[in-house]
């Protein structure tokens, strides 16, 4: 070998010893998108970096390390540590992400773009990076250079092939289109503006748990084109939906009436008609009804529109939660949030428990009697009353019912005369659950890999 080839492999490695140190610097250097230094993953990348820019390495420490790193990049699902960042670094929570969703001038454009070029070098550590600088560090070592050479590698380029939400891998493709990725920050920007930073611009769904927000990753997709029946009902929720979404003054809405109609189903389908145009959706359990106040401080001043969803809502008499819903439905000193408002789902109209000794009254040789118990009634049935639209979904009767049946029949195109169909319906109906759009998609569950389909 001659001697200016051995001049040059020198040059290629001391070139990747001061990427490595630039990469450290990288991480220091962060400061609008300081946040994703408390990532575990992005945690254990930092202190490998650190472990093999140091001047004596131990070689089962680092190993160790740089498996840890592996392990839990691939348990994300992903194998590309590009992918990850760009992930962390799209959705993160910020100054600069929160001005830019509301289309506010920000001041902080100059830090971001320098913020920008340090993720960049982050993202570009590949394992072939580190390994080239083990290999250098121990290359006296015949043992360790073969450790070194089985160690497992990860991708260091973002493929689309990752990404299933069009949206989001198209800005993924803008940004590692450039050179430098400083130059997408007009896109970067446009994204927040158009679906939300943060949380909000990844999910549609989510559910409240833990006193935090958890994204939906797989929600319920129905549409409203697939729900049969009802159709009235529906307008009514769809109309003040999108007063909602157009900034309009808009109502709570209560949906009561016959289990299986229907209620839950028309509510996911409006979030998945409508998220397109800023709608997003947080399910809220009857536990954490306290929680509201919370939830709701936290939507405020943000361009997206919520609906807080309270399904299947019911309260017991000694239940004090309902106070809480009571105030945030009429609205306390504070004043609600013109972007959230409340679906609640019920089978009971007036939606607290009552009794017949509570109609009673005042009952002298009750020392337990409640003097006023009138009032208590009243303000139980007020509960209902402050929403200000309640829709009724009844079960159908059985010409209704039948043309549920034959509706989604014809929607998933079963070949079968309609007689048949029609008899089949009505023992199901008959056997099973009584009359109701569940049951009737229950029916037509069986029906497509049941026999009888097979026979005609």
């Amino acid at each position: 070998m001659g001697l200016s080839s051995i001049f040059f492999g020198v040059d290629v490695v001391m070139a990747k010893e001061k990427k490595l140190f630039e990469v450290e610097l990288a991480f220091d250097s962060l400061s609008i998108y300081r946040n994703i230094l408390e990532d575990c993953l992005i945690k254990k990348l930092r202190m490998l970096i650190q472990m093999v820019n140091s001047e004596e390495v131990e070689l089962g420490a680092v190993v160790n390390l740089y498996n840890e790193f592996y392990f839990n990049l691939i348990k994300t699902g992903s194998i590309s540590f590009q992918n990850y960042l760009l992930n962390k670094m799209i959705f993160d929570e910020n100054p600069f992400s929160f001005n830019a969703q509301n289309d506010s001038i920000t001041i902080y454009d100059k830090v971001v773009l320098n913020d920008f070029e340090n993720l960049q070098s982050i993202a570009q550590i590949s394992s072939d990076l580190i390994k080239k600088r083990l290999t250098y560090i121990l290359s006296d070592n015949e043992f360790s250079l073969k450790v070194i050479k089985k160690l497992p590698e990860w991708e260091d380029k973002y493929t689309t092939k990752e990404e299933k939400l069009e949206h989001i891998a198209k800005l993924k493709e803008k940004v590692t289109s450039y050179n430098n990725w400083n130059e997408a920050i007009a896109h970067i920007k446009s994204f927040y503006f158009s679906n939300g930073s943060g949380i909000f611009g990844k999910y549609k769904a989510f559910m409240w748990g833990d006193g935090m927000l958890k994204g939906i990753k797989e929600p319920d997709e129905v549409k409203l084109s697939e729900l049969i029946g009802y159709e009235a009902e529906r307008e009514i929720i769809i109309e003040n939906t999108l007063q909602l979404i157009k900034g309009k003054r808009a109502n709570n809405v209560l949906l009561y009436g016959d289990r299986g109609t229907g209620k839950s189903s028309t509510v996911k389908a409006i979030l998945n008609e409508y998220y397109k145009d800023g709608l997003r959706m947080i399910e809220v359990s009857k536990a954490d009804l306290f929680d509201l106040p919370s939830i709701i401080n936290n939507l405020k001043g943000r361009p997206q529109k919520f609906i807080i969803f309270i399904d299947d809502l019911v309260f017991a008499d000694d239940d004090e939660s309902y106070n809480v819903l009571k105030a945030i439905l009429e609205g306390g000193l504070e004043g609600k949030a013109p972007n959230v408002i409340i679906y609640a789902t019920s089978n009971r109209r007036h939606l607290v428990k009552e009794y017949f000794y509570e109609r009673s009254g005042f009952n002298p040789l009750d020392k337990n009697s409640e003097i006023h118990a009138g009032d208590s009634i009243q303000e139980k049935l007020s509960l209902a009353d402050r929403f200000g639209i309640t829709v009724v979904y009844s079960s159908p009767d059985k010409k209704k019912f039948l043309d549920i049946v034959e509706g989604l029949a014809e929607m998933r195109n079963l070949k079968i005369d309609k007689e048949v169909l029609r008899a089949e319906a009505v023992k199901w109906e008959l056997w099973y659950n009584g009359r109701s759009p569940r049951t009737a998609r229950q029916f037509i569950d069986w029906l497509e890999g049941s026999k009888i389909i097979k026979n005609t």
